[in-house]
């Protein structure tokens, strides 16, 4: 089953009554302009959840749901089935940050911890709903949850047609793959920590290979491996692959605090970082914030 920019509008549709539509903010730092998407503002933290809202609406209504994830996923499928009064399991890795876990079961679902990396929580997920007959959404590799996270990129070529670029940080493909067809021709650039670079290793390989997961961006871009779809919608587009370091994000997310007040967790400040790193070339590009699901502990 293959996924389109037609599939990003029908998502559209249908998320429309439970997802925020976010804002953009245009500004500009060190002179030169630049628009931000901020889709932390999203319901969960995350742009998860319009890829888990299109994936239970976009077929018959399951009676159940499983589910893995290394934190932001698993919220977003937790807060979709609640919102559609459905019944919800989440497995994540053992060493799954707090602040997305205890979010998971303040949603309703049901929280297993399993295995050290998402690779084997997934797989006893995917042992579950195989024996239960539970619906399983797939964190990026699934054309209804690609259209889902397609509908981000296409309200940036809504309220801001003027973008020439779009960039997004990846870890198994689902938002990069949904940017390619929401950006509606334009480019998009792909923004990966080192060591936590599946899209770029798959892209040098010519198909998706087993990478390393080593970056304190990690607990939301961590994928060992893209995913199949998203990396041949990604290939067919019109891309760029480029990476940053830790040094290089972590200072990028401060600076999002320092200059705008905006708090994110580390992966939702990798195209800002690709940006000061002068790896984005573009006259007005929109950066995608996607996630703020760090710990935060108020006074």
């Amino acid at each position: 089953m293959g996924v389109d920019h037609t599939d990003v509008a029908a998502a559209a549709g249908r998320i429309a009554p439970h997802a925020r539509r976010t804002p953009i903010l245009r500004t500009e730092l060190d002179g030169r302009p630049l628009v931000l998407k901020l889709e932390h503002l999203q319901r969960t933290g995350s742009f998860k959840l319009r890829g888990a809202l299109n994936a239970l609406l976009g077929g018959p209504r399951p009676t159940h749901v499983v589910t893995a994830s290394g934190g932001n996923h698993g919220l977003a499928v937790a807060t979709a089935a609640r919102l559609l009064d459905l019944p919800a399991t989440v497995y994540v890795p053992e060493r799954a940050p707090e602040s997305k876990t205890r979010r998971i079961e303040a949603a309703g679902a049901k929280l297993v911890r399993h295995g050290s990396a998402y690779a084997e929580a997934a797989a006893a997920a995917l042992t579950e709903a195989s024996a239960s007959g539970a619906r399983y959404v797939p964190a990026y590799d699934d054309p209804l949850v690609i259209a889902g996270q397609g509908t981000c990129a296409a309200e940036v070529v809504a309220d801001a047609p003027d973008v020439d670029a779009l960039v997004v940080a990846v870890g198994g493909g689902g938002l990069a793959a949904g940017t390619v067809l929401g950006a509606d021709g334009r480019s998009v650039v792909l923004a990966e920590p080192v060591n936590c670079q599946a899209m770029h290793d798959a892209l040098a390989a010519g198909t998706p290979v087993d990478s390393v997961v080593d970056s304190v961006a990690a607990s939301a871009l961590g994928a060992t491996r893209v995913g199949a779809l998203p990396f041949e919608v990604v290939r067919s587009g019109d891309t760029r692959s480029v990476l940053v370091t830790d040094r290089e994000l972590l200072a990028a997310r401060d600076l999002l605090w320092e200059e705008f007040r905006i708090a994110v967790e580390p992966a939702a400040a990798v195209p800002l970082a690709a940006w000061l790193a002068g790896r984005v070339e573009a006259d007005l590009p929109c950066l995608i914030v996607c996630g703020a699901n760090s710990e935060w502990i108020p006074a």
